[in-house]
């Protein structure tokens, strides 16, 4: 056996390898093994002579062994007809090092070459995996579905096995959002994501891409699975027997998939995951939200410490904003101590004419940033960038326009109009429309003097009629075109290819509108929650999480995705809720203050109490809630709000020896006092408790009593909160 997890240098490396394999062939021959590993996982891999293969997965959890080869592809289309391929693997282009596997495979005719590849991006945390096939033949190829990851784990056939998965918070959270399924024999699932996330009768909800499956006994060991992609996708799960198979990848529904490789292109599938943990879910979810914030996100938005500031958004007026009131929102949001303000829909000239409505903002949006700027807060603003309407000023997209009118998913009927923020959607992944966008988003960031870019609306496409673009042209006779709120969608056997597409451009004009902006951030909303995914965690900097903004609502969200995301990344609007206690008015800004919280309302309509209220929560945020926000472990102590009963979640940063717990009573009358029983404390040291609005008095107890017995907090008024800040005392003050 051939291991390299102790050998650095890699050119010494691949002539080893090269002669063992070389020595090797024969009748005797046998596949090489090599070791790719982090602080939590350990990955052996196998380099057969026809495929690669995944053999194990070392954690600190346990070994899981994986029971297939990899399936490479056994057919392509190329010059009319269907051409089988046979791979070889090639060991003088492969390389390796002790945190990063490539295996090089390739095919004769067509001249086809593929890279397999393993790394670790970070010291800990899950491995990525992504699979890449460049065409090195004279002409055109067209590519088959590849899956970016199949596993069948072997388990005994007694395993009681759990599936955890979350649904995104799209237009509203559903009634059940987090997934605990027990994995019988027999057992078939699968989970869907994409950029629309659309709710359909009689399909299930989509879901964040990752796949969480466990052992339901005390240690709760197990290993997650997930997408870093934006566009269709699909994670499958099945158990048969003494296994679990599974398959993640682009969605071959509706298909036959298929997607073009010209000559001296290349293909990629999007890039998963895979990491082991224990203690179920929030075990999972507390090693991989780390690794997300370090391999996935922005480091310049990190090192941040306002991140994730506080907001004003302007939507609590909706398309009425204009400049008196953008002016005035800068002299509350100063009032009230919070750091941005974000202009949302409403202030352009038309959709797919983004400039200021002179009428609204005679002095258009930079002077409105300018002013922003000049009292200490940073300037937002709301953009549907790929939408076209039929303004005619110079500089708007225009569905008349021949030019324009090739770079739509489809063609709009002749009385189409578009809704007053919502157009027509352009295929990003034709190459003239995406070098035009890229220059546009450009121009936004620099004429308005932008500090954060918000994309909405069904930004990136699925779905096209178009023969001529770079997707594979749909199957007519199948297709489909729905009309839905000013634009329309396709749905295609092609619908998987043009999202790859799409998503592709998208990643690349925000990458280099980062370049050319350092320190700019972008919100992903595409109409609340529909975009949820490590694509986008890789691509911008917080996400609106759903796009129903009440306090349960808010919660159920944020309780969903804070299982797989970084709190930080999770944005609640709050919106204008009926308080008629101050009880009520503070439990309404604390459900929308558990990660980063946005104001949606006209707070020139609140009280003076009001305001003074918020501005203490707003400096108590600041203070000691974005710390551990930022940086903190996050427990789920309670079953999923139903706002009838109480929810909490805990925070607790061991580091600092500080944590909190953000309590909320329900509805029901009689529930004055309530448990939560702490997660993540030392069972034998003593901690000091807080409660913020003096629920209860200042108390002292162990973890073992906080873990075993529990919190006690008390709340009179129903619809009310508390925050329980902890503190661990010093071992020499017992």
């Amino acid at each position: 056996m051939l291991k390299l997890g102790s050998r650095p240098n890699v050119d010494f490396t691949l002539l080893f390898l090269a002669l063992v394999w070389n020595m090797s062939l024969g009748a005797e021959s046998r596949p090489s093994r090599f070791v790719v590993a982090d602080s939590d996982e350990k990955l052996v891999i196998e380099a057969g002579a026809h495929a690669p293969r995944l053999i194990e997965i070392h954690g600190r959890s346990g070994v899981f062994r994986n029971g297939l080869e990899e399936s490479l592809p056994g057919s392509v289309e190329a010059e009319g007809g269907s051409v089988p391929t046979q791979w070889q693997f090639q060991p003088q282009l492969s390389h390796a090092t002790p945190h990063k596997v490539v295996l090089v495979y390739e095919a004769k005719n067509p001249h086809l070459r593929l890279d397999w590849s393993w790394d670790t991006r970070a010291q800990f945390g899950p491995v990525e995996h992504e699979i890449t096939v460049e065409n090195l033949s004279a002409y055109e190829v067209w590519l088959p579905l590849l899956d970016s990851l199949q596993l069948q784990v072997e388990y005994p056939p007694n395993a009681d096995l759990r599936n955890f998965y979350v649904e995104k918070g799209a237009d509203s959270p559903s009634a059940v959002g987090t997934h605990l399924d027990t994995i019988v024999d027999g057992y078939r699932w699968t989970g869907e994501s994409s950029t629309y996330a659309l709710p359909a009768v009689g399909r299930a909800r989509e879901v964040i891409p990752i796949e969480v499956v466990f052992n339901a006994d005390r240690k709760g060991a197990g290993w997650y699975a997930g997408l870093e992609f934006s566009g269709r996708t699909r994670l499958a799960l099945v158990r048969e027997g003494d296994h679990v198979r599974t398959a993640l990848g682009l969605n071959p529904d509706p298909g036959p998939f298929r997607t073009r490789v010209l000559p001296g292109a290349e293909f990629s599938t999007p890039v998963v995951f895979l990491g082991t943990f224990s203690d179920g879910p929030d075990g999972a979810g507390n090693q991989l939200r780390p690794w997300v914030r370090v391999a996935l996100g922005n480091p310049l938005t990190w090192k941040d410490s306002h991140y994730p500031l506080t907001v004003n958004n302007s939507w609590g007026s909706g398309m009425h904003v204009d400049e008196q009131l953008a002016l005035s929102t800068i002299e509350e949001s100063k009032q009230l101590g919070l750091e941005m303000v974000h202009l949302d829909a409403g202030w352009f000239r038309g959709v797919g004419d983004w400039y200021a409505d002179p009428a609204k903002f005679p002095h258009g949006i930079a002077a409105v940033a300018n002013a922003a700027h000049q009292n200490g807060l940073r300037f937002g603003l709301w953009v549907d960038w790929t939408q076209a309407g039929l303004d005619t000023e110079p500089g708007a997209l225009n569905v008349r326009d021949p030019q324009v009118a090739d770079w739509l998913v489809t063609d709009p009927p002749p009385n189409w109009k578009p809704e007053d923020f919502k157009g027509q959607t352009a295929d990003l992944g034709v190459p003239a429309a995406k070098d035009y966008f890229e220059k546009e988003v450009n121009r936004i960031v620099s004429e308005d003097h932008l500090d954060m870019l918000e994309h909405d609306g069904y930004l990136v496409a699925q779905g096209c009629v178009r023969k001529d673009h770079p997707h594979a042209p749909p199957d007519r006779s199948t297709m489909k075109v729905i009309h839905d709120w000013g634009s329309d969608f396709v749905v295609a056997s092609n619908s998987t290819d043009v999202s790859y597409h799409a998503v592709k451009a998208y990643y690349e004009i925000y990458e280099h509108t980062r370049k050319q902006h350092p320190g700019l951030l972008f919100e992903i909303c595409n109409d609340g929650g529909r975009m949820v995914d490590f694509g986008s965690a890789a691509h911008g900097d917080y996400f609106s999480i759903t796009d129903t903004y009440d306090p349960l609502s808010n919660r159920r969200a944020f309780f969903d995705a804070s299982y797989v995301l970084p709190p930080a990344m999770l944005e609640s609007y709050v919106e204008k809720w009926p308080a008629p206690r101050l009880q009520n008015f503070v439990y309404m800004l604390r459900s929308g203050m558990m990660g980063w919280i946005t104001i949606m309302q006209d707070t020139h309509a609140w009280t003076p109490e009001q305001h003074d209220a918020a501005a203490r929560e707003i400096a108590l945020y600041k203070e000691k809630l974005r710390p551990l926000i930022r940086d903190a472990e996050l427990f789920h102590i309670s079953p999923r709000p139903d706002g009838v009963h109480w929810d909490a979640i805990e925070y607790w940063d061991a580091a600092r020896g500080q944590g909190v717990v953000y309590a909320f009573r329900g509805s029901v009358a009689d529930e004055r006092r309530h448990r939560f029983a702490l997660k993540g404390l030392k069972g034998r040291a003593h901690y000091l408790i807080h409660f913020q609005d003096g629920s209860g008095p200042d108390t002292e107890a162990t973890g073992s009593e906080l873990m075993q017995q529990g919190l006690l907090l008390r709340l009179d008024q129903p619809l009310s909160s508390e925050l329980g800040f902890l503190e661990e005392r010093p071992s020499k003050a017992r």
